[in-house]
């Protein structure tokens, strides 16, 4: 690197790939978790009967890829820290369906 070239020359010249969200991709990404999450609000109005347990864990699990997806960035890293992240899902779901099993919640 020569007296001329500056710390952007070097970033440009280097890796060009980008991970951001473009604007209109961040608002939809965010209308369609806004319009989930109303859904989900709506359970408790609404009487889903059985369903609104299936529906919830059915939204929370659409709405976790689509944040650590986008939000975080994880579409576009490593398999490894893809395959952390959806343990960690599974583990959650698991701890979950646990807690629910011990108060007899599915009788």
């Amino acid at each position: 690197m020569d007296a001329t070239t500056t710390a952007t020359d070097t970033v440009q010249q280097g890796d060009s790939h980008e991970h951001g969200l473009s604007d209109a991709m961040a608002i939809k990404i965010a209308l369609i978790l806004a319009a989930m999450t109303a859904l989900e609000v709506s359970t408790y109005y609404v009487d889903f009967g059985a369903f609104f347990l299936p529906v919830l864990i059915i939204l929370m699990i659409v709405k976790f890829f689509t944040v650590v997806s986008y939000f975080m960035h994880l579409k576009f890293e490593h398999q490894m820290f893809k395959l952390l992240f959806y343990t960690g899902l599974g583990l959650a779901l698991f701890v979950y369906f646990v807690a629910l099993a011990t108060f007899k919640f599915f009788n």
